[in-house]
């Protein structure tokens, strides 16, 4: 994923995180399955901690993810509402 621009690895990450069943190892997803960890995130980028962290604060600072502490771990997920509410503003100011 080296060189690729920021807003497409969000859009991935983004991605991989409505079904991370899908697209993460079962021992980096939480109890309930709807989120993943930093660590995965940045395993599967093929990038540093520090760079995932980056992408998934600035996802977490928009309200598109949403972050569970569970013992040691924080794992983000997808906040569908918001991604929804932000998709409708698109479509309503810059469709056709």
């Amino acid at each position: 994923m080296a060189g690729t621009p920021s807003g497409r690895i969000r859009q991935t990450v983004l991605h991989w995180l409505k079904d991370p069943a899908a697209h993460f190892p079962p021992a980096s997803l939480d109890p309930l399955g709807t989120g993943v960890t930093l660590s995965a995130v940045a395993a599967k980028l093929g990038a540093p901690r520090r760079t995932a962290a980056a992408h998934l604060n600035f996802l977490t600072r928009l309200g598109l993810l949403r972050c569970r502490r569970r013992l040691l771990r924080t794992y983000y997920h997808r906040d569908e509402a918001r991604i929804a509410e932000v998709a409708q503003l698109f479509e309503k100011n810059w469709g056709p």
